[in-house]
C-alpha cells in the first residue's frame, strides 16, 4: 500500500500510534480478502464485501494522514 510513500509510512508508524494501528488493520483485512479470494478462508459475499469496504476506508484514512504528514514536513 502506497509504495511511493515508503519513507513517510515508516516514520508515521514509529511516531503515530493511530496510523500504525490503521496500517496494521488494513494489512490484516487485506490478507483476509486474499485468503478468501484464493479459497483458504470461507466467507460469504457479504462478509467479503464488508471487509473490502472497511479496507478502503482505512486506506483513505491512512492516505489522509500521510499527506498531512508530508505537508507538515514542507
Amino acid at each position: 500500500m502506497f509504495h511511493e510513500y515508503r519513507d513517510e509510512i515508516s516514520q508515521l508508524k514509529q511516531s503515530n500510534a493511530h496510523f500504525a494501528k490503521i496500517f496494521e488493520k488494513h494489512n490484516e483485512l487485506d490478507q483476509k480478502a486474499k485468503d478468501a479470494d484464493e479459497g483458504r478462508l470461507h466467507l460469504s459475499d457479504t462478509e467479503l464485501e464488508v471487509i473490502k469496504k472497511e479496507k478502503l476506508l482505512l486506506k483513505d484514512e491512512a492516505l489522509k494522514l500521510i499527506l498531512e504528514f508530508k505537508k507538515a514536513q514542507n
